[in-house]
């Protein structure tokens, strides 16, 4: 009776090399792939352009677009104007979004707080913000202010709902260690609801954002003497697509700017999560 071994040569397949399943975060990414889009779409552009298929009067070529876009920048227009324009998003944005916090905790953390404001919230997040403007302009006039309230209305919806959420969906188990270790109200809310709703917050913080500069675009149009809206205006005013284009892109770059630092002081803040982003 002859005994069968194995091969020497075979031996027992390492873990972690051939046959594993690549998790879903194992992607191989693309060196500067978020630029491809934007760079194909400024080809595009460039090609209907130089082959006529757009009309300069419709839509400037990206050539005078990037040179209308030096001079307001060397002549100082375009950095007064963008000076103008961050201020009244910053201030709209700090008070939209103190005051969304707030609303949320006192309605989150507070049944009274939730019969007294949720539901009056609620009603008025139905209504668009831009529609708001006629009657804004009534109450305010076309000074500064109504540009940072309507901007300020525009950021609190989105920081408010998702905060709220965040405290409501908290998990009932933690409010019942709170009680067991004696916790009290404000222990609760700074080592359990802040934490909590973090993420949540963050959520609204990003799309209030973006909320913020549409709303501004559209309020410096309608009534401003300066700002980036007020700037692309003057533009059509004139038939001067290359300045409304410049217009767009600082706009886009703003908002790139600034979601992009809301993340990094999300990751900073929630850097105790573990997620595959």
């Amino acid at each position: 009776m002859t005994a069968t071994r194995a091969p020497a040569t075979a031996r027992r397949p390492r873990a972690g090399r051939a046959g594993r399943t690549p998790g879903p975060g194992a992607r191989r990414r693309i060196p500067f792939a978020r630029a491809l889009g934007p760079l194909l779409l400024l080809a595009l552009w460039q090609l209907c352009s130089a082959t006529g298929l757009l009309d300069p009067q419709t839509l400037a070529p990206p050539g005078a677009v990037g040179q209308q876009g030096w001079e307001l920048l060397s002549s100082g227009q375009l950095g007064h104007h963008l000076w103008v324009s961050l201020q009244r998003a910053a201030l709209g944005l700090a008070f939209g979004t103190t005051a969304g916090v707030l609303l949320a905790l006192a309605a989150g953390l507070s049944r009274l707080g939730e019969a007294l404001i949720d539901g009056t919230a609620q009603l008025f997040r139905a209504l668009p913000i831009l529609a708001l403007v006629p009657l804004a302009i009534l109450w305010f006039g076309i000074g500064e202010e109504v540009k940072i309230i309507l901007v300020a209305l525009g950021t609190f919806f989105p920081v408010y709902v998702n905060t709220h959420a965040a405290l409501t969906g908290l998990d009932l188990r933690w409010a019942e260690l709170a009680r067991t270790v004696g916790l009290g109200r404000l222990g609760f809310l700074r080592r359990i609801a802040l934490p909590g709703a973090a993420p949540g917050f963050f959520t609204g913080l990003r799309l209030a954002v973006t909320v913020s500069w549409l709303v501004l675009v559209v309020s410096e149009q309608i009534n401003a003497d300066s700002g980036i809206g007020y700037l692309m205006e003057q533009a059509r005013t004139f038939g001067q697509t290359d300045v409304i284009v410049v217009g767009l892109v600082v706009y886009g770059l703003l908002g790139l700017a600034s979601d992009t630092l809301v993340r990094l002081l999300e990751r900073r803040v929630l850097r105790w999560r573990t997620t595959l982003g």
